[in-house]
Protein backbone atom coordinates (compact mmCIF):
# COMPACT_ATOMS: atom_id res chain seq x y z
CA UNK A 1 0.00 0.00 0.00
CA UNK A 2 1.29 3.44 -0.85
CA UNK A 3 2.21 6.02 1.73
CA UNK A 4 4.21 9.16 2.19
CA UNK A 5 6.78 8.89 4.91
CA UNK A 6 10.20 10.17 5.80
CA UNK A 7 11.48 7.50 3.39
CA UNK A 8 9.57 9.13 0.52
CA UNK A 9 11.08 12.50 1.31
CA UNK A 10 14.43 10.91 0.72
CA UNK A 11 13.15 9.47 -2.57
CA UNK A 12 12.52 6.00 -1.17
CA UNK A 13 8.79 5.33 -1.25
CA UNK A 14 7.59 2.50 0.92
CA UNK A 15 4.23 0.93 1.54
CA UNK A 16 2.10 1.98 4.49
CA UNK A 17 2.77 -0.26 7.46
CA UNK A 18 -0.44 -2.19 8.03
CA UNK A 19 -1.78 -4.11 10.95
CA UNK A 20 -4.80 -6.32 10.25
CA UNK A 21 -7.61 -6.13 12.81
CA UNK A 22 -9.58 -8.66 10.73
CA UNK A 23 -9.81 -9.46 6.99
CA UNK A 24 -11.71 -6.19 6.33
CA UNK A 25 -10.13 -3.74 8.79
CA UNK A 26 -6.54 -2.50 8.76
CA UNK A 27 -4.62 0.04 10.82
CA UNK A 28 -1.47 1.92 9.88
CA UNK A 29 1.41 2.23 12.31
CA UNK A 30 2.81 5.26 10.46
CA UNK A 31 2.98 8.51 12.45
CA UNK A 32 1.64 10.41 9.44
CA UNK A 33 -0.85 8.31 7.50
CA UNK A 34 -1.35 9.22 3.86
CA UNK A 35 -3.36 7.64 1.07
CA UNK A 36 -2.60 7.58 -2.64
CA UNK A 37 -3.88 5.77 -5.74
CA UNK A 38 -1.92 2.62 -4.87
CA UNK A 39 -3.44 2.56 -1.37
CA UNK A 40 -6.96 2.78 -2.77
CA UNK A 41 -6.18 0.09 -5.37
CA UNK A 42 -4.94 -2.20 -2.59
CA UNK A 43 -8.06 -1.55 -0.49
CA UNK A 44 -10.20 -2.42 -3.53
CA UNK A 45 -8.22 -5.65 -3.98
CA UNK A 46 -8.78 -6.50 -0.30
CA UNK A 47 -12.50 -5.68 -0.54
CA UNK A 48 -12.93 -7.81 -3.67
CA UNK A 49 -11.53 -10.78 -1.73
CA UNK A 50 -13.86 -10.40 1.26
CA UNK A 51 -17.33 -11.97 1.47
CA UNK A 52 -18.88 -8.60 2.42
CA UNK A 53 -17.01 -6.81 -0.42
CA UNK A 54 -15.60 -4.05 1.76
CA UNK A 55 -12.39 -2.92 3.43
CA UNK A 56 -11.22 0.00 5.54
CA UNK A 57 -8.00 1.65 6.54
CA UNK A 58 -8.31 3.11 10.03
CA UNK A 59 -6.01 6.08 10.38
CA UNK A 60 -6.57 6.35 14.13
CA UNK A 61 -4.16 4.28 16.28
CA UNK A 62 -6.57 1.64 17.62
CA UNK A 63 -10.23 0.88 18.46
CA UNK A 64 -9.97 2.71 21.79
CA UNK A 65 -9.12 6.06 20.13
CA UNK A 66 -11.46 8.94 20.89
CA UNK A 67 -11.69 9.99 17.23
CA UNK A 68 -12.10 7.43 14.46
CA UNK A 69 -11.06 8.39 10.93
CA UNK A 70 -11.36 5.75 8.23
CA UNK A 71 -10.87 5.40 4.51
CA UNK A 72 -13.58 2.92 3.50
CA UNK A 73 -14.01 1.02 0.24
CA UNK A 74 -17.24 -0.77 -0.75
CA UNK A 75 -18.01 -2.66 -3.94
CA UNK A 76 -21.38 -2.03 -5.62
CA UNK A 77 -22.70 -5.35 -4.24
CA UNK A 78 -21.77 -4.58 -0.61
CA UNK A 79 -24.81 -4.48 1.67
CA UNK A 80 -24.82 -1.67 4.20
CA UNK A 81 -27.49 -2.68 6.68
CA UNK A 82 -29.57 0.26 7.89
CA UNK A 83 -28.29 1.35 11.29
CA UNK A 84 -28.13 4.22 13.76
CA UNK A 85 -25.53 5.27 16.30
CA UNK A 86 -25.95 6.33 19.92
CA UNK A 87 -23.79 9.13 21.28
CA UNK A 88 -21.80 9.59 18.09
CA UNK A 89 -22.55 11.48 14.90
CA UNK A 90 -20.63 10.59 11.75
CA UNK A 91 -19.34 12.50 8.76
CA UNK A 92 -18.92 11.05 5.28
CA UNK A 93 -16.89 12.53 2.42
CA UNK A 94 -16.94 10.87 -1.02
CA UNK A 95 -13.56 10.41 -2.67
CA UNK A 96 -14.53 8.15 -5.58
CA UNK A 97 -17.78 6.71 -6.92
CA UNK A 98 -21.45 7.49 -6.42
CA UNK A 99 -24.10 6.42 -3.95
CA UNK A 100 -27.46 7.21 -2.48
CA UNK A 101 -27.49 7.66 1.27
CA UNK A 102 -30.97 6.63 2.37
CA UNK A 103 -32.23 8.16 5.61
CA UNK A 104 -35.12 6.34 7.28
CA UNK A 105 -37.84 7.06 9.77
CA UNK A 106 -37.78 4.68 12.75
CA UNK A 107 -40.50 2.55 11.09
CA UNK A 108 -38.49 2.06 7.87
CA UNK A 109 -40.19 4.67 5.69
CA UNK A 110 -37.76 6.76 3.67
CA UNK A 111 -37.25 10.24 5.12
CA UNK A 112 -34.69 11.46 2.57
CA UNK A 113 -32.27 10.31 -0.11
CA UNK A 114 -28.92 12.06 -0.54
CA UNK A 115 -27.29 11.70 -3.97
CA UNK A 116 -23.55 11.54 -3.25
CA UNK A 117 -20.56 11.96 -5.58
CA UNK A 118 -17.07 13.48 -5.42
CA UNK A 119 -16.75 17.26 -5.44
CA UNK A 120 -17.30 18.81 -8.87
CA UNK A 121 -20.04 16.46 -10.06
CA UNK A 122 -22.96 18.64 -9.01
CA UNK A 123 -24.11 16.40 -6.16
CA UNK A 124 -23.45 16.33 -2.45
CA UNK A 125 -19.92 15.24 -1.62
CA UNK A 126 -20.20 15.43 2.20
CA UNK A 127 -22.68 14.92 4.98
CA UNK A 128 -22.71 14.96 8.76
CA UNK A 129 -25.29 12.57 10.20
CA UNK A 130 -26.55 13.22 13.73
CA UNK A 131 -26.83 10.35 16.15
CA UNK A 132 -29.97 8.20 16.36
CA UNK A 133 -30.94 8.45 12.69
CA UNK A 134 -31.34 5.22 10.69
CA UNK A 135 -29.36 5.36 7.46
CA UNK A 136 -27.88 3.11 4.79
CA UNK A 137 -25.96 3.36 1.51
CA UNK A 138 -27.05 2.19 -1.94
CA UNK A 139 -23.89 2.15 -4.07
CA UNK A 140 -24.50 3.23 -7.66
CA UNK A 141 -20.96 2.86 -9.09
CA UNK A 142 -18.66 -0.15 -9.23
CA UNK A 143 -16.70 1.13 -6.22
CA UNK A 144 -17.42 3.68 -3.52
CA UNK A 145 -14.44 5.16 -1.67
CA UNK A 146 -15.15 7.52 1.21
CA UNK A 147 -13.63 9.07 4.30
CA UNK A 148 -15.71 8.62 7.44
CA UNK A 149 -15.15 10.24 10.81
CA UNK A 150 -16.96 9.39 14.04
CA UNK A 151 -16.41 9.37 17.78
CA UNK A 152 -14.66 6.49 19.47
CA UNK A 153 -13.95 4.30 21.18
CA UNK A 154 -15.36 1.45 19.12
CA UNK A 155 -18.29 -0.09 20.94
CA UNK A 156 -20.74 -2.29 18.98
CA UNK A 157 -23.46 -1.61 21.58
CA UNK A 158 -23.56 2.02 20.34
CA UNK A 159 -24.99 0.88 16.98
CA UNK A 160 -28.58 -0.33 16.56
CA UNK A 161 -30.12 -2.20 13.64
CA UNK A 162 -33.85 -2.17 12.83
CA UNK A 163 -35.96 -5.31 12.58
CA UNK A 164 -37.43 -4.10 9.26
CA UNK A 165 -34.18 -4.72 7.31
CA UNK A 166 -32.37 -8.04 6.80
CA UNK A 167 -29.28 -8.75 8.86
CA UNK A 168 -27.24 -9.82 5.82
CA UNK A 169 -27.19 -13.56 6.49
CA UNK A 170 -29.73 -14.37 3.73
CA UNK A 171 -28.42 -13.23 0.33
CA UNK A 172 -31.84 -13.49 -1.35
CA UNK A 173 -33.49 -11.39 1.37
CA UNK A 174 -30.74 -8.78 1.05
CA UNK A 175 -31.06 -8.65 -2.74
CA UNK A 176 -34.84 -8.25 -2.48
CA UNK A 177 -34.56 -5.57 0.22
CA UNK A 178 -31.93 -3.57 -1.69
CA UNK A 179 -33.97 -3.74 -4.91
CA UNK A 180 -37.14 -2.58 -3.13
CA UNK A 181 -35.27 0.18 -1.31
CA UNK A 182 -33.79 1.35 -4.61
CA UNK A 183 -37.28 1.62 -6.13
CA UNK A 184 -38.62 3.45 -3.07
CA UNK A 185 -35.60 5.79 -3.08
CA UNK A 186 -36.22 6.63 -6.75
CA UNK A 187 -39.91 7.26 -6.03
CA UNK A 188 -38.98 9.46 -3.07
CA UNK A 189 -36.59 11.52 -5.21
CA UNK A 190 -39.16 11.84 -8.00
CA UNK A 191 -41.76 13.07 -5.50
CA UNK A 192 -39.65 15.99 -4.29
Amino acid sequence: MGSSSSNETAGKGRPTSLRAQNPEVYYSDDAIVTVDDATIAELKRIAAGNPRLRSRLCTHPDPSSGLHEMLIVHHREAYVRPHMHFGKPESFHVIEGTAQVVIFEDDGRIRDVLEMAPYGQGKRCYYRMPEQVFHSILITSEWLVFHETTAGPFDPSRTAFPDWAPDGSDAAAVQDYVAKTGVLAAEHRAGR
